[in-house]
């Protein structure tokens, strides 16, 4: 009755998903006090204030037409705004003409590979990864083709990079802040990727699009400053969305930024365009296309997230788990006391422990902790971690 492809994906599920409805389980059997769910990226802190009154203001003024269609890349004046705001962070020299307001960074994705992908062709993602890249790439009939980055540092292996890249290769999806990782991919390494991809076009011929995927771009703690991808690779686009830096994962608003150094950059936004509408996303939610707008420099507190990973990030080491201390995003990512990661996460559900295995990003060996929960959910599932760590006897 449905897709075969379909039922193959539903029985590779998401972990994420799959641990996550686990714990709706687990709270009816344990008491939601003693669950700790870690599974989902889904940000505890609500909005900004100021976020809150624009969209306020948009609701209560009754603007004429903010619920009607507009152009499928989305209103123009948020579109310019968005380009000064590029231009401010990178030097160049964007117009609305290389923005496309899009639903989400998962809409983004996906417009940019329907416009992008022949079938067959490939696109490289570098492990650990979001796993739902799988999906997105085998939508428009690509190959997802897995780097491993350097083991125990998640970053770039360049070397790995350019033995990978072949004359299939048609995009390399680059996500920094990391998730799972949290991990911030090094100017010196990203750089030292265009050097390649520069060579490998030579080489074949062709063009490679290097996508950022962008969605924790603000996100960072210690002072940690984040390459802008438009001014290394020419030729790259920006996927972003305000999921996260805004707290607004339920509104699925985002945009695509092209770097204007494109060769026949107009004819692809043409077609970026096209893809949105015949997508089925038509154009990005009207009103939060206006609140984005005036939002352009708000952020959450990335403070709440920092008390958070600090007080994880040091009680798993006193406990004795390996773990690269993230400069951004909202996600640790240890290494599993037993090779089999899988293992080790179903036993942590004994303990109310909802963690999700290195497995299903590609990368075995190792679980992710999302601890964009709340601070009680934290301080309260240290015992229970302690508690694990003893049953490996890691202490």
């Amino acid at each position: 009755m449905l897709s075969e492809k379909i039922v193959q994906n539903l029985r590779n599920g998401s972990w994420i998903r799959a641990m996550f409805e686990e714990g709706a389980r687990l709270r009816q059997a344990m008491g939601a006090d003693k669950v700790f769910d870690f599974t989902l990226g889904n940000p505890d802190p609500e909005p900004p204030a100021a976020v809150r009154e624009i969209l306020k203001k948009f609701v209560l003024e009754e603007t004429p037409g903010i619920h009607k269609y507009m152009s499928n890349a989305g209103y123009p004046d948020v579109r310019e705004k968005i380009a000064k705001k590029t231009n401010h962070e990178t030097g160049l020299s964007l117009t609305q003409e290389h923005i496309i307001m899009t639903c989400g960074a998962a809409g983004g994705l996906n417009v940019i590979l329907k416009t992008i992908l022949n079938p067959g062709e490939e696109v490289i993602v570098l492990t650990p990864f979001f796993v739902e890249y799988n999906f997105y790439i085998e939508n428009h009939g690509g190959k997802i083709v897995k780097v491993n980055t350097i083991p125990d540092s998640f970053q770039p292996d360049v070397e790995a990079l350019k033995n990978a890249i072949s004359s299939r290769t048609k995009a390399i999806i680059v996500n920094t802040p990391n998730n799972p990782t949290g991990v911030v991919y090094s100017e010196e390494n990203l750089k030292k990727m265009a050097e390649v991809v520069d060579a490998k076009e030579k080489e074949y011929n062709s063009t490679i699009f290097v996508i950022s995927d962008e969605p924790y771009n603000k996100l960072v703690y210690d002072g940690v400053k984040i390459p802008n991808l438009l001014n290394i690779f020419t030729n790259s686009l920006i996927v972003n969305s305000y999921s996260k830096s805004l707290s607004l994962p339920g509104e699925r608003i985002g945009y695509i930024a092209v770097n204007p150094g494109i060769k026949d950059v107009s004819l692809m936004v043409d077609a970026m365009v096209f893809a949105n509408r015949t997508l089925g996303y038509v154009n990005a939610p009207s009103i939060f296309q206006k609140v984005i707008a005036e939002s352009l420099d708000e952020v959450v507190d990335t403070e709440i997230y920092k008390v958070r990973r600090d007080m994880l990030y040091n009680n798993l080491i006193k406990y004795g788990f390996t773990c690269v201390k993230p400069e951004g995003a909202f996600y640790l990512f240890p290494k599993s006391p037993i090779e089999d990661d899988v293992s080790f996460v179903k036993s942590a559900v004994k303990y109310g422990l909802l963690l999700v295995p290195g497995s299903g990003f590609g990368a075995p060996g190792y679980f992710r902790i999302a601890y964009c929960v709340s601070i009680d959910t934290v301080k309260n599932s240290i015992p229970a971690f302690e508690a694990i760590a003893k049953e490996y006897k890691l202490i």
